[in-house]
């Protein structure tokens, strides 16, 4: 097992580097770099602290997103007054989704200073996400809620978050799309079947029926993946019927 001072060590240039880039990604300089380095270190690294702790992204990772619903639930409790608990709830989810914070670490290449021992052409999409999270919550050790809460208002808040925009988006098409149905009375069922034809990645293919007619297809590398690609597909089908429904 390799001890957490040996990250980043093998050359200077190296750790340089990687201040800098810290150091241009938060706008502001980091106290202590560990908590960074820490941020970006997979567990397959097998890295152990002094006490035999494990150290890796995912305990920041927590703390980071409990961080970003704190502060954007403060920003939405302010700028909407009338919202109810449901609203806000519902809100914060879209500006928090899976979806949004894989972009936001993808924009950042934060995947580049990933320390692990499996290539990082393996990694699913949500590494971005999870490493974005981490991010926020060395911020959190290394220079407390205020640093924390600068950094949300200029990664996430103030350039992504529009309220009127926000209202109308869908985090879960498959899930709009259920509920959908249950409201209209309306029968749906998802055939997910195995379907890897000449790939050498696994997939799934997916035909999605309303009232037993097959409204749409999809295929994907996972089968949540193909069930929200076909609901997507069928949204636009039937979004005129959905949207009076929900007043979207």
């Amino acid at each position: 097992m390799k001890n957490i001072r040996n990250i980043f060590s093998s050359r200077s240039k190296e750790n340089g580097d990687f201040f800098m880039f810290i150091f241009k990604t938060l706008g502001f300089k980091p106290k202590n770099i560990k908590h960074y380095q820490t941020a970006f270190t997979h567990r397959s690294m097998n890295i152990k602290n002094s006490k035999g702790h494990t150290v890796n992204y995912e305990r920041l990772e927590f703390l980071g997103d409990a961080m970003l619903s704190s502060v954007i639930a403060h920003h939405l409790y302010k700028e909407v007054p009338s919202g109810d608990e449901g609203y806000l709830t519902k809100m914060r989810s879209k500006i928090v989704s899976r979806e949004h914070l894989n972009e936001l670490g993808k924009g950042l290449g934060l995947i580049d200073l990933v320390q692990s021992k499996i290539p990082k052409g393996q990694f699913g999409d949500n590494i971005h996400g999870n490493l974005f999270e981490a991010l926020v919550g060395a911020i959190y050790l290394d220079r407390d809620y205020k640093y924390c809460e600068k950094f949300i208002y200029k990664r996430v808040i103030t350039p992504f978050v529009d309220i009127e925009k926000l209202e109308g988006k869908v985090i879960s098409y498959k899930s709009l799309l259920i509920e959908w149905c249950q409201k209209e009375k309306k029968t749906f069922d998802y055939n997910v079947y195995e379907d890897t034809g000449n790939d050498d990645t696994r997939h799934f293919s997916v035909k999605l029926s309303i009232n037993q007619k097959i409204v749409a297809k999809a295929r994907a590398t996972s089968k949540k993946k193909a069930e929200e690609k076909a609901s997507k597909r069928a949204f636009f089908v039937f979004q005129n019927q959905i949207s009076r429904t929900f007043l979207l």
